[in-house]
């Protein structure tokens, strides 16, 4: 706020986005700050790669005042070339009545029925975590990390990682096999690894991906699995079958991961934006967009 407010109480402020890149001005680009007093704003609809400016009015019974020196540029950028840090679809894992979800740091979080097993939030990791998994009887879970490394907890096995050596994109997901005695990690550039009784059904050539993938699942045979990349395209392996894709649509935010109908005869694809799509026999439910 302000240090003199003329003598009438501050009851909201108005914010100005510059996009330098466009040069396209916005005015009062979060609404709900013209008549909050909070000094923070979360801006939506940002295009990723554009640089953006911002100045800030306050507004009181008099009326808006002058406009603040513009902030400093920033640039947003695509959250499918950073490590998430915060809960996403790759970072969470559920059951009926609980869920488990992981930092980037290794620390896990267990809520409901979800028993807490261990973590890694005091190891000093090469890279960090980017995905979970639980086993099928909910009493342990894998962690996955960036460079390939995985991790069990309670009754979950250890079948092997994969020597970051021999990684040519990061590790980005992990599912376990129905039985949990296996389970395949998916890097970036589409290539799987089966580790336990996993079987390997497939990798998607780097060439032929406009976007890198970011999530796998598996069927509930154990028998295929599914691939899915930020551009929302899907990729099915083995008895896997494919249901539809958004590769050939304009989304908002990119897609960040993917999971099963119980019947492997559909999936639902999530994006950054908290929006959901349905595929094959899966209902949807609503989103966050």
């Amino acid at each position: 706020p302000p240090s003199f407010d003329g003598g009438s109480s501050i009851i909201g402020y108005s914010i100005t986005q510059l996009d330098t890149t466009t040069n396209t001005t916005t005015t009062n680009i979060c609404p709900t700050s013209d008549t909050s007093t909070s000094t923070t704003c979360g801006i939506n609809g940002l295009t990723n790669g554009d640089s953006y400016t911002y100045s800030v009015s306050t507004i009181n019974a008099i009326g808006t005042g002058p406009s603040s020196i513009s902030s400093n540029s920033v640039t947003p950028e695509s959250p499918t070339n950073v490590i998430p840090t915060s809960p996403s679809p790759s970072t969470i894992a559920s059951i009926a009545k609980g869920y488990w979800l992981v930092a980037a740091d290794g620390g896990v979080f267990a809520f409901g029925d979800a028993n807490f097993y261990g973590s890694l939030a005091n190891v000093n990791l090469n890279q960090p975590i980017v995905a979970i998994t639980p086993t099928p009887d909910n009493n342990g879970y894998w962690l996955v990390a960036a460079d390939g490394g995985v991790f069990a907890f309670g009754d979950a096995n250890f079948y092997g990682s994969r020597p970051p050596g021999l990684l040519n994109q990061p590790i980005v997901g992990i599912t376990a096999t129905p039985d949990g005695k296996g389970y395949w990690i998916v890097a970036a550039d589409g290539g799987v690894f089966a580790f336990g009784d996993a079987k390997f059904y497939g990798s998607r050539p780097p060439g032929l991906l406009n976007q890198p993938i970011v999530g796998i699942t598996a069927t509930p045979d154990g028998k295929g699995y599914w691939l899915v990349a930020a551009d929302g395209g899907v990729f099915a392996f083995g008895d896997a079958n494919f249901y539809g894709s958004l590769a050939n649509m304009r989304l908002n935010q990119p897609i960040v991961g993917i999971t099963a109908t119980p019947d492997g005869k559909g999936y639902w694809l999530v994006a950054a934006d908290g929006g959901v799509f349905a595929f094959g026999d899966a209902n949807f439910y609503g989103s966050l967009a």
